[in-house]
This record gives C-alpha cells, sequence and structure tokens, in this order.
C-alpha cells in the first residue's frame, strides 16, 4: 500500500464519481427532458461503450509506448470538458456526441490506472491489489448516483453535470500527484497494436457478462425506485456502495484463497438472485433486498478476473492486455443498455431485470467452460501470445 498505488487509486475513485453521477442522471435527463424514452436511455449508454471499445486498442497501445500517467491526464481531461458541457445539450444527437467523448475518456483513464496498478502489485497479490482498486471503481459507481440524486432533484439537472465536470477536473489534479518513477514499463521498438489480446478474451467475456446484468438494474433503477413507492434511489446507491467497499477492503485476500471459479461463481449466482427478486418482487422491501444482494455480488466479480489476466502476459504487454479486458466492461454495458433496455421498453422494467438473470448465468457457463477448464498462463515468463482479430 504505498503512496503511488494510493495516488492512482485515488484518481480512480474520483473519476468513478463522475461515472456515477452520469450513470443516474444522463438517462433521466433523456427520458424526462429530451423526451427520448427507454430506448434513447440505451442509446446513452450504448454511445459510450462503443466509444471506449473503439479506442481500446490505441489507448493500450499508447500506454504501452508513452506510459500510464499521460494516459490517465488525457482521459481526465476529456471527460471533464464533455460531461460539463451536457448541460448544454436540447437535443438525443447532442449527448450521444458528448457521451461518446466521455467513453473515450474513460477508456484512456482506466485502462492507464489498472495497469499501474497491476506494475505495482506482485504477481501473488494482483487480485488484492485488484480488490483494492475496485474500490475506487465500484466505490465511486455507488457514490455518484447519491450525489447526483441530491443535486438533481426533480429536473436541475445543468447542476449535476457541472458538478460531473469538477470531479473529473479532481481526478486530472490527483493524477498529477501519482510519482513520474513508478511509470517506466515504456517501449521503444516496434510494437504491434492487437485488437483483442488472447489472455483477456474468455476472462473478458465473463465481466462482460456480469457487467451486462448489473447494467440492466442499474439503469432503471432511478425511475423503478420511483414506481414501487420510493422518493428516489440515492439511499439504495449509498447502501450498494457502503456494501461494496466493506467487503472489497474485508475480503480482499479471498479471490487468491479460494480461487477464480469458486470467487466468480459465487459473484455469478448471487448477481443473478438479486435480479430475480427484483423482477419478482415490485416492492420497496424487494428492492432494498434486491440492490443489497447484487452489492454483494458485483464486490466480488472483477478481482480474480483482472489478476488472471495480469499474470498471463509479461511487463512489456501488460497495458494492451488491460486494455482489451477492460474493454468488455463496455462490451456488457453495449448489451445491458442496448438490447436490455429495448426489452424494458418493449415488456416492462422488470423484463430488463430478469434478462439480467440470463446474462449473469451465461458468464457462468464461459467461467467454468473456458476459463476454468483452459485457463491462461499465470507465468510472468510464458505470457500469452495477442489474439490479433476477434
Amino acid at each position: 500500500m504505498t503512496g503511488a498505488f494510493v495516488a492512482v487509486t485515488g484518481a480512480t475513485l474520483a473519476f468513478f464519481v463522475y461515472v456515477g453521477m452520469l450513470v443516474v442522471s444522463v438517462p433521466r435527463y433523456v427520458e424526462n427532458e429530451l423526451g427520448a424514452g427507454e430506448f434513447g436511455v440505451g442509446l446513452t449508454v450504448a454511445g459510450f461503450a462503443t466509444a471506449a471499445i473503439a479506442v481500446r486498442p490505441l489507448i493500450g497501445w499508447s500506454a504501452d509506448r508513452f506510459g500510464r500517467r499521460p494516459m490517465m491526464m488525457v482521459g481526465a481531461t476529456i471527460v471533464a470538458v464533455a460531461g460539463g458541457s451536457l448541460g448544454l445539450t436540447d437535443a438525443l444527437w447532442q449527448v450521444l456526441v458528448l457521451r461518446a467523448f466521455t467513453g473515450v475518456g474513460e477508456a484512456a483513464l482506466f485502462v492507464g490506472g489498472a495497469s499501474l496498478i497491476a506494475d505495482l502489485a506482485p504477481a501473488h497479490r494482483r487480485a488484492e491489489a485488484a480488490s483494492y482498486f475496485s474500490v475506487a471503481v465500484f466505490g465511486g459507481i455507488g457514490i455518484g448516483p447519491a450525489i447526483a440524486e441530491t443535486l438533481t432533484g426533480d429536473d436541475r439537472y445543468g447542476r449535476t453535470f457541472i458538478a460531473a465536470g469538477a470531479v473529473a477536473v479532481v481526478a486530472a489534479l490527483l493524477v498529477i500527484a501519482i510519482p513520474g518513477r513508478v511509470d517506466t514499463r515504456r517501449i521503444r521498438g516496434p510494437m504491434t497494436m492487437v485488437l483483442i489480446h488472447r489472455a483477456a478474451l474468455w476472462p473478458g467475456l465473463v465481466l462482460a457478462s456480469g457487467i451486462a446484468a448489473y447494467t440492466a438494474f442499474v439503469a432503471f433503477l432511478p425511475e423503478y425506485s420511483r414506481e414501487v413507492g420510493l422518493g428516489g434511489a440515492a439511499a439504495l446507491f449509498a447502501a450498494y456502495s457502503v456494501l461494496s467497499v466493506v467487503l472489497r477492503l474485508s475480503a480482499a485476500t479471498l479471490p487468491e484463497r479460494l480461487g477464480v471459479a469458486r470467487t466468480v461463481t459465487f459473484a455469478l449466482v448471487t448477481m443473478g438472485i438479486g435480479l430475480a427478486i427484483a423482477a419478482s418482487v415490485p416492492t420497496v422491501r424487494g428492492l432494498w433486498t434486491a440492490t443489497l444482494v447484487i452489492a454483494v455480488g458485483m464486490a466480488f466479480l472483477y478481482p480474480s478476473l483482472m489478476a488472471i489476466v495480469a499474470n498471463g502476459v509479461g511487463d512489456d504487454e501488460r497495458a494492451r492486455a488491460m486494455a482489451s479486458f477492460t474493454m468488455f466492461f463496455e462490451a456488457g454495458s453495449v448489451v445491458g443498455g442496448l438490447m436490455l433496455s429495448g426489452v424494458g421498453q418493449l415488456l416492462g422494467k422488470r423484463s430488463s431485470f430478469a434478462m439480467g438473470v440470463v446474462m449473469a448465468m451465461v458468464g457462468l457457463v464461459v467461467l467454468w467452460t473456458r476459463v476454468v477448464r483452459a485457463p491462461p498462463s499465470t507465468s510472468e515468463t510464458e505470457p500469452s501470445a495477442p489474439l490479433r482479430t476477434m
């Protein structure tokens, strides 16, 4: 737990508070202010994710070539400008353009941060390091919505977007605090840009399935909470954040003690149970139960998968592997935001939650058929070969 580790994690935390603020405020803005409906909400999620996916190969290449810290700074700057400008929009297409820019910025900052964390941690403690790092990721996603719900109230979206941009500026300032000496893994010779790194493919698909299930829940939580009788989702997101942080801190060594199969199986099954409760029990008590159960599952999904990817490659290609792996966050968001939002518009929000159960089970199948039975190399001296095409 060095100063460099804390600085990277702090910058990431500030950034994902920003992300969490937009996760809930943009869907409400699109649905209520612009009148674009559930499908418009899905388009904004998909636009953000598609842009982040498209630039991932370039971001990974750049982080290996020029360093991790420059990517983090570029990302924080882009999202500060794009997020703060959302309040100036009056049409869906304008929101889609700005969300695409925030997707690019997210890709740059997250790849740089995740790669630095993997660089700083010894191989036998990378899942533990990923657990602490993921507190910043999912803790920020949990804190941000509570802040946004409080600032927005019924319709004060402009000040929420400006506040989100200010939080991104804080992330940029924290990047400056990361010591330059830790960012030394830069390649000077020829280097191949890859689309999907082989070490990241199957763990990434497991991650994408879980993120799709989570996105199906969180995208509709603000409005659904009102439908069942709550005044909003701020308390739900706050409880999610607190429980997730507590579990990630108190059980950080659990993935390496139990292994990826047991840990990720528990995460996906628990998420499936939580989503099934949300779909079948449309009450305040049911929604609170679903939120807390999903928080438990999400707390254990990411760290083991990140560790297996980071340990499957050498130092000279880690950023490209992490770029591919983190790309599956957005791939899952595309599925959860576009396809499952379409289901929600046609059949209702509870149907989207039910489809989230299906996505969690898909992740479970991929885990046991492709990751557990055919795991990538865990040796730093025997990195997996990159996969240059899908």
